[in-house]
């Protein structure tokens, strides 16, 4: 004969089965997250003196050592607009590329595609605003407008072949407009999805997002776009950027963007200093007990080469704490 169990007894069974349910989900989801390092270009592109081509390569030939599986090499730009990256064709033709590990590049335009893909690209990354004040400010448009200009390169790179991802910048703040709506960040989300990207980086460019913007945010991207396709890309202005990645996680999300040694900033997003370290990143996610393919030590020792070669701190607090143990 069964024991007689009590409803309130019952209920308290159910809760906790299904609590348990949570956990395991949300565990699943996090013990493998990948992470785009995104230092040798959204990293460097700020730096206001010139950084020999030799060094950029050596940079992405250490972090190609690491275990990372995804290292954003250059940006095939207008030297014009953002001359740190003029050497794009020799940095990416003279890495050494590892097997087993992507190296994207940014293309801005159909002129931008075609140089890349003369290289032999096999990735590239657009990139959209979310608000209009930004989207003015550095491509000179509109968001209806970039949406159109982006859907032809994605098009074309996609009829060769070629693997693309999206980015999405100010998803919670702007320099110009201040505060943006999620629904702005969907519309954007959407249409690059519709249009074929692989994946979508939702970036907070100036660092001004917390935990409650961030999750606003993405409560509302999720409802259009599955989180598997999406990426988190904080920059650390004000210090929140480990916890609004925690808060992505949490919502499912398993790509993460970072910068070793914390480089980074943008030049139309004055004030906004470098992306999460990767190191610190890291370092927090095996402290949960994720697995990212990393190793820390010889990630920490890729950070230290390019700060030394820019002769200031590394920004990453796990960096400065740990070096001098190894």
């Amino acid at each position: 004969m069964l024991p007689y169990i009590t409803l309130a007894a019952f209920e308290l069974i159910i809760g906790v089965i299904i609590l348990s349910g949570i956990i395991m989900v949300l565990f699943a989801r996090k013990s493998s997250i990948r992470i785009v390092e995104v230092g040798p270009r959204d990293g460097l592109q700020n730096e206001p003196t010139n950084i020999p081509t030799n060094i950029k390569i050596e940079l992405i030939d250490k972090l190609s050592e690491t275990g990372l599986k995804t290292i954003e090499t250059t940006s095939f730009v207008s030297p014009k607009w953002v001359p740190q990256m003029a050497d794009n064709r020799n940095v990416f033709t003279n890495i050494t590329k590892r097997k087993g590990v992507s190296y994207p590049v940014l293309v801005p335009n159909l002129k931008g595609l075609e140089a890349a893909m003369e290289v032999g690209v096999t990735e590239v990354a657009v990139f959209l605003s979310a608000s209009e004040g930004f989207s003015k400010k550095n491509i000179n448009c509109t968001v209806d407008e970039s949406i159109a200009k982006t859907k032809t390169v994605i098009s074309k790179a996609l009829e060769n072949n070629l693997k693309v991802r999206g980015y999405i910048s100010c998803v919670v703040g702007c320099p110009y407009d201040g505060a943006v709506r999620p629904t702005a960040v969907s519309k954007v989300a959407d249409a690059l999805l519709e249009f074929g990207c692989y994946e979508i980086s939702l970036g907070d460019t100036i660092g001004v997002g917390t935990k409650n913007t961030i999750d606003a945010m993405l409560l509302h991207v999720l409802r259009l776009v599955s989180s598997d396709k999406l990426a988190i890309h904080c920059h650390d202005t004000y210090g929140q950027a480990l916890t609004n990645i925690c808060t992505a996680l949490d919502l499912g999300l398993t790509v993460v963007d970072s910068s070793v040694a914390g480089l980074g900033g943008c030049p139309y997003a004055k004030g906004a200093t470098g992306n999460v370290a990767t190191e610190d990143l890291v370092y927090m996610l095996h402290g949960m007990g994720a697995e990212t393919g990393v190793d820390l030590k010889t990630l920490i020792q890729a950070g230290k080469f390019i700060s030394d070669f820019l002769q200031r701190p590394s920004a990453s607090k796990v960096n400065n704490a740990m070096y001098s143990r190894l």
